[in-house]
């Protein structure tokens, strides 16, 4: 789910030409080893907390039907997590910088959520709404400046962009459709195969009405008259 995260942002961002034809988008940490190797203007989105919405949190399982109706399986409930990502813009000039994250802020206020053309992969297949919350406050015990000593650089302007985003559940296949009938086993090396009535496939009426058997000498079938 991250990485689909990750891809959305990424179509969000270039939908609004951010960080447009000669700048880069870079996912990775902004390490003082990542700043000496940049070489182009970079807008930098950067994944530091993930934090479950344990408010949303929910049990149990949901069927999922093909479109000609029949089972495919059980899925279970979706889970949330708040993904934060720090978005900071690297040139070579502070002006620039400022230029190009506000470019970068103007993209990301427009939306409160992540359109479906962006999702891929869990994400779009899920169908649910995936938010967004722009330049709110950094998430409980990550304070900016902690974030950037983690990293060893020095404190830097920068957008807290959060993604409320959900993760599949777990996914559990139907069997396949039942073709043959069904064996009772009554012993060791005893067995009783019930009966289709007509083709031994999934296309006949189903189990067969067990046939009339002769009984033996001096007994009658219920209801029949006493001779």
């Amino acid at each position: 789910m991250i990485h689909e995260v990750d891809e959305a942002i990424r179509r969000l961002l270039a939908a609004g030409d951010v960080p447009g034809d000669q700048g880069e988008l870079a996912f990775e940490a902004p390490t003082t080893e990542w700043t000496s190797r940049r070489n182009a203007p970079t807008v930098n989105v950067f994944l530091y907390d993930i934090r479950e919405d344990l408010g949303r949190r929910k049990s149990g399982t949901v069927e999922v039907h093909g479109e000609d109706g029949m089972l495919l399986g059980w899925r279970g409930v979706a889970r949330w997590f708040e993904l934060s990502y720090l978005v900071t813009a690297w040139t070579n000039r502070a002006q620039d910088e400022h230029r190009l994250l506000s470019q970068a802020l103007g993209v990301l206020v427009r939306s409160e959520r992540l359109q479906p053309d962006w999702l891929t992969g869990s994400l779009a297949e899920l169908g649910l709404t995936v938010g967004l919350q722009v330049a709110g406050p950094v998430s409980e015990g990550g304070a900016a400046s902690d974030v950037w000593s983690a990293l060893g650089g020095e404190l830097k302007p920068a957008i807290n962009l959060k993604v409320i985003s959900p993760l599949a559940g777990e996914w559990t296949p139907a069997g396949p459709p039942v073709t043959e009938g069904v064996v009772l086993h009554s012993a060791p090396g005893q067995s009783h195969r019930l009966r289709y009535d007509g083709p031994t496939t999934a296309e006949g009426e189903g189990f067969a009405v067990s046939r009339a058997r002769p009984l033996p000498a001096g007994r009658r079938r219920r209801g029949e008259p006493i001779r």
